[in-house]
């Protein structure tokens, strides 16, 4: 099968690796400790710990493209400020 045209890259490669290993850790972490008591944050409705990943991912997602139309500073700081936002969003969400 031919994904040339797909143009793989290293940082793409490492995106979806990050994904698909963020996934297995939570996985891994729901079959550990079973439940993960959904709680009721700051956006006040009830979320687990697949909800605050989904929250985090998206959230980071449009950080990475503010910054990039955005600022003219490497991505790096972006990325930095991504990880902050998902830090947060598993403590306060």
């Amino acid at each position: 099968m031919d994904l040339s045209w797909m143009g793989w890259t290293q940082p793409t490669a490492i995106f979806f690796i990050v994904i698909a290993s963020l996934i297995v850790c939570l996985s891994l972490w729901e079959f550990i400790s079973p439940g993960g008591a959904p709680r009721v944050g700051i956006l006040r409705f009830e979320t687990t710990r697949g909800d605050r990943l989904f929250i985090s991912l998206l959230g980071s997602a449009f950080i990475c493209m503010a910054w990039l139309g955005l600022v003219a500073a490497s991505l790096w700081w972006g990325l930095a400020a991504s990880c902050v936002y998902a830090l947060l969003v598993f403590i306060f969400v």
